[in-house]
This record gives structure tokens, C-alpha cells and sequence, in this order.
């Protein structure tokens, strides 16, 4: 599944999407930004409630298909911007995290 395909199938808002077409193939849950960057998978959608700049680094290290901030958490002033010239897709999710990953399990 893309992550544009996602983004209509649970009605997720978009703070970035410069590579809607990416492919997800797996989900990763977590808020410790070290802990992501050794354990997240490449093409992960990563669930966070994370919203800094540092993200779209963590984003980049792990070469996730996209970052999803749970909880109707809006990203801090900039990340947009920053994550749109990094190339990192960022989507918005009222949902908290775990409702978030269930949703998700039922499509990929």
C-alpha cells in the first residue's frame, strides 16, 4: 500500500507528502528517537506523538515510507517545511497510536 492510499483509507491529513507513491510494508510504534532510529524498518510507517524537527532526521536514518503523528498531535512550526525538502511524508491522525496501527493492520 502507498502512502497516499493510506491517507485516503483512514482519512489522515497531511502536514508533508512529497513521495505520496512510497510503499509501506510494515508499522513501527515508538516516541524514543533512538530507539526508533535502531529498530524502525525501511518502509515502516512510523506512529509517533513525537512533532519536532527531529523527526524528519530520525525519518531520514530509518528510511521510513512515512511518519504518523497520533493523538491529532500537529507538527512544530518548520517541520512541514523541513520534511517536505528531506522528502519525508508526514501524516495527521486524531486516533491515538494503537487505534492508529489496528486501522492500519486491517489494510496492509
Amino acid at each position: 500500500m502507498t502512502v497516499s492510499e493510506l491517507k485516503d483509507k483512514l482519512a489522515l491529513k497531511v502536514a508533508a507528502l512529497p513521495y505520496p507513491e512510497r510503499e509501506i510494508s510494515g508499522v513501527y510504534i515508538g516516541d524514543l528517537l533512538s530507539w526508533v532510529m535502531g529498530r524502525a524498518n525501511c518502509g515502516d510507517a512510523w506512529i509517533t506523538i513525537m512533532s519536532n524537527k527531529n523527526i524528519a532526521a530520525v525519518a531520514t536514518l530509518a528510511d521510513t515510507a512515512c511518519v504518523i503523528l497520533a493523538e491529532g498531535v500537529e507538527p512544530d512550526e518548520g517541520v512541514g517545511a523541513l520534511a517536505e525538502e528531506k522528502g519525508i511524508n508526514i501524516l495527521l491522525s486524531d486516533a491515538g497510536a494503537y487505534d492508529t496501527a489496528v486501522a492500519m493492520s486491517k489494510l496492509l
